[in-house]
């Protein structure tokens, strides 16, 4: 059985720097799935055009800088991941090529050959954040599954999450002690007795 070998992080998209490159229908997709999960990301979006949906995030976001121009590769200077979304795969595919050439992660979109990651499904309920990944085979199971986590997980979880953080500070002795501890109380989250 194929096996899902992805390795899952979150980034702090404020602290690095995106490029996105082409803003029609689906650099407007991957642009709100960013700013969704990380409202103050910081991003540029290099298009010739730009869907006006665009535009209104980058009336509501300030760290969000539209420039209009076709690729350059110096636009890749300083710059820590790539989308490249154009309706021409040629763009797409040079984009691709010197951004590995760079070492920087680069996800061209609907090309599962081109991506060094994937963007998934999402669920965040405070400071509580799922991600979902399919293995990039099927975006719609994991719209499904993020249906499905939005609703199971009690909204209230985040106070939950904070009451944790202050009892974890109050606690004494060395690491594992501490482990021990915030594993015994937080127990009942897996039994279902």
């Amino acid at each position: 059985m194929e096996q899902n070998e992805l390795y899952p992080i979150f980034l702090k998209l404020h602290n690095l720097n995106v490029l996105i490159v082409g803003g029609g229908n689906v650099g407007l997709e991957k642009l709100s799935f960013l700013l969704k999960s990380s409202p103050n990301a910081n991003v540029e979006v290099v298009a010739k055009h730009f869907h006006l949906e665009i535009k209104v995030l980058a009336e509501n976001h300030p760290s969000l800088k539209l420039t209009k121009s076709k690729f350059k590769k110096k636009m890749l200077k300083k710059r820590h991941m790539v989308i490249a979304c154009t309706d021409d795969l040629e763009v797409n595919k040079r984009v691709y090529d010197l951004s590995r050439k760079r070492y920087l992660i680069c996800n061209i979109a609907d090309t599962p050959d081109l991506c060094d990651y994937y963007l998934g499904g999402i669920v965040t309920k405070g400071n509580v954040k799922i991600a979902i990944s399919t293995n990039g085979k099927s975006p719609t199971t994991a719209k499904r599954l993020r249906e499905f986590f939005e609703e199971v997980i009690p909204e209230d979880i985040n106070q939950m999450v904070e009451n944790l953080n202050e009892y974890r500070k109050t606690l004494k002795g060395n690491f594992e002690d501490k482990v021990k501890k915030m594993n015994e109380i937080t127990a009942s989250l897996k039994n279902k007795e």
